[in-house]
């Protein structure tokens, strides 16, 4: 059974670096990989019926993004999946090419779905068997369109035991107890809750049995059918690992819940910063301590030296950036992460803000122009990045110094929080 209903305390929010945990600094492992082509399919025909709106859920447009939108960018930017077969409804196909091509999805294909969901899937599924023999997945995901908060690590868990088990699925406890009815209407009987749990998605499979599985489907499972895993079982006797998902694992269902994704991304946006130090030993330094007070504030923040190999993937993440420049009034270094910024195409849907903080020895104030600043900020702008400048000076008064840095945080996570216009392109003293 697929229980369509939230957590009981309402839409959680996802982590905002998939790839490990937060407040992750260098030196702690990178993101997980897998050594086995991974691709995904995710069902989009449906009609929304149950939101009341004359759009399908999946077009509705959360920040001025289409819903499915979002949960695509969710798998394209988790590097070990190599293509995702968007399957939609035949009269949908060229609106959702025009979405792919519009918000520049480089893994996405469209194919046009069937009158079921277990149509639609088939046909997700035969398209991927299209592909050249290289590009062959070995585990295929399944996951619904509407479901945009899905985290890395969990489907890494999905499809590891996938290619292991050859089946794998996520469950979440049930909210309420199932009870059946009589005909009349009234209790005939009810299920231990403990003992069941809600089938959810993701759900993976290697490719031979999802394929087989379709294969040897009745026209029965076609029409009636929704659960995967137990076609996996039916006609593969392939058990599924059952792992249990996180409560992020929600189902845009109702209008409300379109709402209630809108601010959780808004909030995701605006509690998370990776902090690059360029290596510079005070610069860590300074990052480390920010770090601390930026816990404190219920902001998240990860600390690089550049953004090049593995770290390089948070260009592609939901996060702000704060550039640590020490004793150095050119701009070198802000520039070339907004040249960074701009090839990823990462401010395209929501404002990004980029903070540079300019820090000074102590004996040395050496402040940057502000000029220089302004119109570096004039020209981020037009690329949807608001950019903000900080100057701080180091201290060798310990007291002073945890002041300053704490005020730095304060700053930073009101920028962040507050993207606010009119302070673009000032520089703030700390």
């Amino acid at each position: 059974m697929e229980d369509d209903r939230c957590d009981p305390d309402g839409p959680a929010h996802p982590r905002t670096f998939p790839a490990g945990e937060s407040g992750r600094s260098e030196g702690q492992p990178a993101e997980r990989r897998v050594d086995f082509p991974v691709s995904v399919v995710l069902p989009a025909g449906g009609t929304g019926e149950r939101t009341g709106l004359s759009t399908p859920k999946q077009f509705c447009s959360i920040l001025g993004r289409p819903l499915i939108s979002v949960t695509v960018q969710a798998f394209e930017r988790v590097s070990w999946i190599q293509s995702i077969v968007v399957v939609v409804a035949k009269e949908n196909v060229e609106l959702m090419t025009d979405i792919v091509q519009r918000f520049q999805h480089t893994k996405v294909r469209v194919v046009a779905g069937g009158s079921t969901r277990h149509r639609s899937i088939c046909n997700g599924v035969l398209a991927l068997g299209e592909q050249e023999e290289e590009r062959a997945p070995k585990v295929v995901i399944i996951h619904d369109a509407v479901r945009p908060f899905v985290e890395e690590d969990f489907l890494y868990k999905i499809a590891v035991a996938a290619e292991e088990q050859g089946a794998a699925g996520a469950i979440r406890p049930l909210v309420s107890t199932v009870i059946a009815t009589t005909s009349e209407g009234y209790l005939d009987h009810s299920l231990e809750r403990g003992k069941y749990r809600a089938s959810e998605m993701p759900q993976g499979f290697t490719y031979n049995v999802i394929h087989q599985a379709y294969q040897r489907c009745t026209e029965s499972d076609f029409e009636f059918g929704t659960e995967c895993l137990h076609l996996a079982l039916q006609y593969c006797g392939t058990n599924a690992k059952l792992i249990e998902g996180p409560p992020t694992l929600w189902k845009v269902t109702y209008k409300r819940d379109l709402a209630a994704a809108e601010s959780i991304i808004k909030e995701s946006l605006s509690r998370s910063a990776c902090v690059i130090t360029g290596g510079s030993a005070a610069a860590v330094t300074l990052a480390d301590a920010l770090q601390k007070a930026a816990a404190a504030l219920d902001m998240e923040l990860d600390v690089v030296s550049d953004l090049m190999g593995d770290s390089g993937r948070y260009l592609l993440k939901e996060c702000n950036f704060i550039q640590v420049s020490v004793n150095r009034c050119c701009s070198s270094e802000v520039k070339s992460l907004l040249m960074d910024l701009e090839a990823a195409n990462r401010a395209l849907l929501q404002p990004l803000v980029v903070i540079w903080v300019h820090l000074s020895g102590p004996d040395e104030l050496v402040m940057p122009e502000p000029a220089s600043i302004m119109d570096v900020a004039s020209a981020a702008k037009l690329r949807n990045i608001l950019f903000y400048g900080i100057q701080l000076q180091q201290s060798k008064d310990t007291e002073r110094w945890e002041r300053s840095v704490s005020r730095v945080a304060e700053i930073t996570s009101a920028l962040i929080r507050e993207r606010s216009p009119a302070l673009v392109g000032q520089l703030l003293q700390a």
